[in-house]
């Protein structure tokens, strides 16, 4: 069940509550703040689900603080403190830039908050849990290579500058380099990641470009707003290519009528439940042996969309 938190309802705040499954004292709870960057955003909701329950499981209660940082690095700065100054020694966070996070993620550490990056890399963490983002880009632009048989038009929706919408990046244009025949023809078109954006951006590239074969776009909710503003244009026949395997983009694909033909899928549940488990050993003065975690992505397509169950 979700509650109104102590920042404004501008920011989405939530609360995850659940019951203590088994006889476990109140001070064996864990309390445990996420600052990640789009509440809107599936993904990140089901993360902090996972975050809840394994908590719960490991240690009989949980409270579970989140909120949207909105890309906002005083923002989230802000909402890191707020989270410790309340309590909450646990704090996970999917930063809205690298470094700019540094002094105050070490000056929490120092007061003895263990901190947890997830979804997208930052400095000065104790550990780091993320989709192998370059794999992702790999496996969905190699479809785009495969389907479009070696030869064709590209465009790409971009999205904000952290690590995991870089690396996407990067891995699909790793492959595109393979192919000579394909052109890729914009990179620049950032949609921030949302549905708004996504039609933005691809209304701008429909415009810009009069013949393009396929699309790859960041992440679901960007392939979405994509597929509505190429099918407003009347340009069906773009491919259109993403990474989430969120339900709304799975849906899509499973309905057969759909320009999404593909989405390198992640694991928010695996992601979510191992930084719960790596936040409470670190809590409990725990060693880890390996502070970074690297999950591998699967591409969803027609074939196999309905086997695929994490979210």
């Amino acid at each position: 069940m979700y509650k109104k938190n102590w920042v404004s309802a501008a920011l989405l705040s939530l609360s995850l509550v659940l019951l203590p499954p088994g006889l476990v004292e109140a001070n064996d709870g864990v309390k445990i703040g996420i600052s990640v960057s789009d509440l809107s955003n599936p993904y990140f909701r089901q993360l902090a689900r996972a975050v809840e329950a394994e908590a719960t499981r490991l240690r009989g209660k949980a409270d579970v603080q989140v909120v949207s940082s909105a890309y906002d690095i005083q923002r989230q700065s802000r909402q890191l403190q707020r989270f410790f100054a309340d309590g909450y020694n646990i704090l996970l966070l999917s930063a809205a830039s690298y470094d700019g996070l540094t002094q105050t993620i070490e000056g929490l550490r120092a007061q003895g908050a263990q901190v947890i990056a997830v979804d997208v890399a930052a400095e000065g963490v104790d550990a780091t849990i993320t989709t192998n983002n370059f794999q992702a880009g790999t496996i969905a632009c190699q479809y785009i290579a495969q389907m479009l048989n070696g030869s064709g038009t590209v465009g790409v929706i971009n999205g904000p500058q952290v690590s995991s919408i870089i690396d996407r990046i990067s891995g699909c244009l790793d492959v595109f380099s393979d192919y000579p025949d394909i052109r890729v023809l914009d990179t620049d078109q950032n949609g921030g990641g949302t549905f708004d954006g996504g039609f933005e951006r691809m209304t701008h590239l429909l415009t810009a470009f009069e013949q393009i074969d396929a699309v790859f776009a960041i992440n679901d909710p960007s392939a979405l707003g994509a597929e509505q503003a190429a099918l407003a244009a009347g340009r069906d026949g773009v491919m259109i290519v993403s990474v989430d395997g969120a339900p709304e983009a799975k849906n899509r694909i499973k309905s057969g009528d759909t320009l999404i033909q593909a989405t390198a899928a992640q694991f928010p549940s695996k992601i979510g439940a191992l930084a719960a488990q790596l936040g409470i050993k670190l809590a409990a003065g725990e060693q880890l042996a390996e502070p970074t975690r690297l999950i591998e992505t699967e591409l969803i397509t027609i074939k196999n969309v309905w086997s695929y169950r994490d979210w």
